[in-house]
């Protein structure tokens, strides 16, 4: 499936909740970030995440945090790359970004800030060093 369609069964409602996992996510937020600005994707994919939390009755799952620093950070990385790269050069110049589980936002986050009520529902800046 190409991004544009990849978007659209999104924006549709027709992302099947049992293959949508976390390198799902991260395609999904290239291929938001590969057609808009950082703050329209940001909108796109945020509410698209909301919608399709709430269809499944799992709305309490919905990251503020989580979903914008990686959002933000695949921007990072595809503007570092310095010019256009497909969705498979992006993959795999950027391993890292598919661990779940102790990832790269361990590396940002304390767990306990990622584990609060606030950064669930809120945006909160790094604070791991600070």
């Amino acid at each position: 499936m190409n991004g544009d369609e990849l978007i659209q069964q999104f924006e549709s409602g027709l992302t099947p909740a049992d293959s949508f996992h976390h390198a799902d996510h991260i395609r999904l937020a290239f291929e938001y970030l590969s057609r808009y600005s950082v703050f329209e994707a940001l909108q796109r994919f945020c509410e698209g995440l909301k919608s399709f939390a709430a269809a499944q009755g799992k709305a309490q799952l919905y990251h503020e945090t989580i979903t914008w620093a990686y959002l933000l950070l695949i921007r990072e990385r595809m503007a570092r790359a310095g010019g256009v790269q497909t969705w498979s050069e992006f993959a795999e110049s950027n391993p890292d970004l598919f661990v779940w589980k102790g990832g790269v936002l361990s590396t940002l986050y304390w767990q306990q800030t990622l584990d609060s009520d606030l950064a669930r529902c809120t945006f909160l800046l790094p604070d791991r060093g600070l």
